[in-house]
């Protein structure tokens, strides 16, 4: 094959490849989300939440450090990206004369056009992750308010309000880092179809073992989900049955409030005396 076909070729097969990885990961999540990393760490933010705003006099403090944990390290990337792009923006503007430096070594279409199509998806790549990791920040930001607040009333409600802005947040994360991981693969373009080639075949490999769950890991947090709720549940039936108690002990303090025709045996001797 030509040299100058040669990228026609194996760059889509390489973005096809991710692609179909990525189609089936979504829906391996939507439909077995227990066999995804992303799955068992949405129960496990449900169980975190849960064990933070059940007592949020204790716990604030950890859960809101916990999450400024989150902030800094979304805006750590943010700060990256905006850095990465604002750095290839000066390069493409500036490199008139580097294009017969780097077409040296480049095996593949060497035109122009298609030099700033490679530097324009690098620049729209880290774009992409500078805005998913702002709106990272943002729901972070939002949970760090909502996580201290007293839920008394209506505790699993608001524990799911939580936890639904707190995953939001998570997943902005995990498209930032998708965004970061597809640069990879642009930035070997630059240097030739086939290395790029390579690299979107060696990432679909690596991501698949970072993105399962072996067997271990789903019956160790099916087994902790389990004894959490269980907790939760007996909690629950503590809270009502100290409720209960509390209610009986009213009404002995009161005799006339069970007043009724079987009642006798609840009047004072002075009444029976009279």
């Amino acid at each position: 094959m030509e040299e100058d076909k040669l990228d026609f070729l194996l760059v889509p097969i390489g973005l096809l490849l991710l692609a179909l990885y990525h189609v089936w990961l979504l829906y391996t999540i939507l439909k077995h989300p227990t066999t995804t990393v992303i799955g068992l760490n949405a129960e496990s933010r449900y169980q975190w939440v849960f064990a933070m705003m059940s007592d949020p006099l204790k716990n604030g403090v950890l859960a809101v450090q916990t999450i400024r944990n989150n902030i800094m390290a979304s805006t750590l990337l943010a700060t990256i990206a905006i850095t990465l792009s604002s750095l290839i923006s000066v390069f493409v503007s500036s490199s008139s004369d580097s294009g017969n430096a780097t077409s040296q070594i480049v095996y593949g279409n060497k035109s122009l056009f298609l030099s700033s199509i490679k530097y324009f998806s690098i620049l729209l790549c880290f774009l992409v992750a500078f805005l998913c990791n702002v709106q990272c920040i943002r729901y972070y930001a939002h949970v760090s308010f909502l996580i201290t607040l007293p839920s008394s009333i209506d505790i699993m409600e608001s524990v799911e309000y939580v936890v639904r802005n707190l995953n939001r947040g998570s997943y902005f994360w995990s498209l930032g880092l998708r965004a970061f991981y597809l640069s990879f693969p642009l930035l070997l373009w630059i240097f030739g179809p086939i290395p790029m080639f390579l690299c979107c075949c060696m990432m679909s490999f690596l991501l698949y073992f970072l993105d399962t769950a072996s067997s271990f890991t789903r019956q160790l947090h099916r087994r902790s989900f389990k004894e959490d709720m269980f907790k939760a549940g007996d909690l629950e039936a503590i809270g009502q049955l100290s409720e209960k108690l509390c209610f009986e002990e009213a009404n002995l303090g009161s005799p006339l409030l069970n007043a009724g025709p079987n009642s006798e045996n609840l009047k004072s001797p002075i009444i029976k005396r009279i």
